[in-house]
């Protein structure tokens, strides 16, 4: 009797000790995500970073001179912040180029035009110097050309009007769904003799800013390439409308975008190196490329400074990691994804032990929580730490995507996450003039990089 009650008090001590530390894990997880919180929406830089690579370069579509200057600031603000190392991963990108402003218009009959917003799609072959003058046809998606033919197609100028699905809570559901229709239209449509493309944008929005983004021609010859270029929801839902009444219409386009051979460019890099497994390596990062024609302030500049602001979070709060907290900045992710696969195939060349990887791709809205890219095991791990989010709103935890430029790290073993903002407001500026800094919250953007730096701070602490 007094052996079972000797074992059973020493149970009881055990679970007493177990449960106590367990408390106080808590309790220290907690102040230090506060801490993390507090200092990025009182002490953060992200905004600041932003505004400069926003208003002071703009623009920086892969291969341009801006890019280049984004590389240099982003390096010289790592530097800044007295990190471990930085340095930078040289990666050959393409280098497309916009040329003067495009213009288009359709006919109703001869001398009645209406114009049109439009803008060249990423990559697409220019229109001849006098620009295309043709009938045109109105198409639902890709799949519908088959059904016409080439007799009802051929010379004609086909116009994708497939638009993105309102019912989709979820907006990149909405957008996967059609936007095959800009990717591989023309390409589609040259098959039937079509000799341009018109897309609707992707926008659940109704205005008058055209939406680029990239498209491909596959492996067809350059001879047999066709113009494409994006109209605006405005323009799509007028000329839909005129078609009806009158299906002759005839419309005109012309652009001078122009191809050029690839250019060096450059990964941005820096890290924190671990304390005691610095062979372990946690990724933060976003794409430092943009579309020309706002300033790239959503898509991604956002998701650049908050990766930068979790290195700066850990040097504030004097946070030094168990593992190696490395941010990559990103080139060419819009129309190439050249930088995160030079990063993966250096990566494992040196046989780096990559265990988590976050990527912030989607706006600099409130932070609603993160999809995750793992294992179940993985996963069920990872819920644990929910409830420590819930006081910042920030508990959505799914599987789902992660990101485009760390998808090429994608191996057993390691766990790849997205930062998931509300994203009901994103398609309104993606790809278009009005991605500017004036629509990017300061209170939202520090919120998002405080989500990551608390999620990294767990992982680093925990592991898998």
């Amino acid at each position: 009797m007094k052996n079972n009650y000797k074992v059973n008090s020493k149970l009881a001590l055990f679970f007493v000790i177990a449960f106590s530390y367990v408390g106080l894990s808590q309790n220290s997880d907690e102040e230090q995500i506060k801490k993390l919180y507090d200092t990025a929406l009182t002490e953060g830089s992200g905004y600041d970073w932003l505004n400069y690579l926003s208003n002071q370069i703009g623009g920086r579509l892969s291969g341009s001179i801006q890019a280049q200057q984004a590389v240099d600031y982003t390096k010289a603000q790592l530097d800044s912040l007295g990190v471990d190392k930085v340095w930078l991963q040289p990666v050959m990108v393409p280098k497309w180029v916009r040329g003067t402003p495009e213009f288009a218009y359709f006919e109703t009959n001869p001398g009645a035009t209406t114009n049109v917003a439009i803008c060249a799609i990423g990559g697409s072959v220019p229109t001849p110097p006098r620009g295309i003058k043709a009938n045109i046809i109105e198409v639902e998606g890709i799949e519908q050309l088959s059904s016409l033919g080439k007799d009802k197609i051929q010379g004609k100028i086909v116009f994708f009007n497939k638009p993105m699905d309102a019912t989709q809570i979820n907006t990149f559901t909405a957008y996967s769904n059609c936007v095959d229709q800009r990717y591989a239209g023309a390409l589609e449509a040259s098959e039937y003799g079509a000799v341009g493309v018109i897309v609707r944008s992707m926008n659940l929005r109704l205005d008058d800013y055209p939406h680029t983004g990239s498209m491909s021609y596959g492996e067809q010859a350059g001879s047999e390439r066709i113009p494409a270029a994006a109209i605006s929801t405005n323009a799509a839902e007028l000329l839909s409308t005129s078609l009806k009444l009158n299906p002759d219409i005839n419309f005109y386009f012309k652009q001078n975008c122009k191809q050029f051979d690839d250019v060096e460019s450059y990964n941005v890099i820096g890290e924190i190196k671990g304390t005691t497994k610095p062979e372990e390596v946690i990724v933060v990062g976003g794409h430092l490329d943009s579309w020309d024609l706002g300033d790239g302030s959503h898509d991604d500049g956002a998701g650049c400074v908050q990766s930068m602001e979790v290195l700066n979070l850990f040097k504030k709060i004097g946070y030094k990691p168990k593992r190696t907290v490395r941010v990559v900045l990103f080139m060419n992710e819009e129309n190439g994804l050249r930088g995160g696969n030079k990063y993966a195939e250096f990566a494992n060349a040196k046989n780096e032990k990559h265990i988590f990887a976050i990527e912030s791709d989607s706006g600099g809205f409130s932070p609603r929580g993160f999809t995750f890219e793992s294992s179940d095991k993985d996963f069920e791990k990872v819920l644990e730490w929910k409830n420590l989010f819930k006081p910042y709103l920030v508990h959505y935890f799914e599987k789902g995507f992660s990101g485009a430029d760390i998808g090429p790290l994608k191996k057993d073993g390691l766990v790849l996450a997205g930062l998931r903002p509300d994203s009901q407001r994103y398609f309104d500026h993606h790809h278009a003039e009005n991605d500017t800094f004036e629509h990017v919250n300061k209170r939202e953007l520090q919120l998002g990089a405080a989500s990551m730096a608390s999620l990294i701070y767990l992982i680093d602490k925990y592991g898998f």
